[in-house]
C-alpha cells in the first residue's frame, strides 16, 4: 500500500539525508558528508518558511522522498514550488511513486492560501530516466538556462 505524507523531523531526518547522499552519488558522482546532509535536512525542518519534504512509503518502507522549496514570482503574484532532492530507491523505480508524489503536491498546492502558480525542478542533463519520468508526469523542458556561483 502506498502512503504519501509530509515528512516528520524526528522520524524522517536521517532517511532524508541518506537519500540525499545516495542521489548525489548516483546522479553527480558526489560523495556528500552524511553529518552535513543531516544538518541540512534539519535546517529545513527548522525553517518551514523555506519548504518541506514529502515521503512515499510502500507497505511501511520509505521508498521515495523529495523536497519542495519556494520561489516568489512577482510576474505571477504567486509561488513556484521547486521540486528538489528527488530520490526513489532502485527497487521501487518505475512503479509510479514520483507521479503519485507529484499528484499529491498538486492537490496540496490547490489548498494553499498563497497561490501556487507552478512547479519547477532541475535535473542533471544526462539523467535521461528522470527526464522521461518528469515528462510523463506532465512537466516540460523550460526555456531557461540555469547559472550558479557557489559562495561556500
Amino acid at each position: 500500500m502506498l502512503d504519501i505524507r509530509i515528512a516528520n523531523a524526528k522520524s524522517d531526518a536521517v532517511t532524508l539525508a541518506e537519500h540525499n547522499c545516495a542521489m548525489a552519488l548516483e546522479t553527480e558522482g558526489k560523495l556528500l558528508d552524511r553529518d552535513v546532509a543531516i544538518l541540512g535536512v534539519n535546517g529545513l525542518f527548522e525553517r518551514p518558511e523555506f519548504g518541506f519534504y514529502l515521503v512515499a512509503e510502500v507497505d511501511g518502507i520509505v521508498a521515495a522522498t523529495l523536497m519542495v522549496t519556494y520561489e516568489w514570482s512577482d510576474w505571477r503574484n504567486g509561488l513556484f514550488w521547486w521540486i528538489q532532492s528527488v530520490y526513489v530507491k532502485p527497487q521501487f523505480r518505475r512503479q509510479g511513486l514520483y507521479r503519485g508524489m507529484y499528484e499529491r503536491l498538486k492537490a496540496m498546492a490547490n489548498q494553499q492560501a498563497t497561490p501556487v502558480c507552478g512547479f519547477r525542478l532541475y535535473a542533471e542533463t544526462e539523467n535521461v530516466d528522470a527526464h522521461t519520468t518528469y515528462k510523463a508526469s506532465g512537466m516540460h523542458v523550460c526555456e531557461y538556462f540555469m547559472f550558479e556561483e557557489e559562495t561556500a
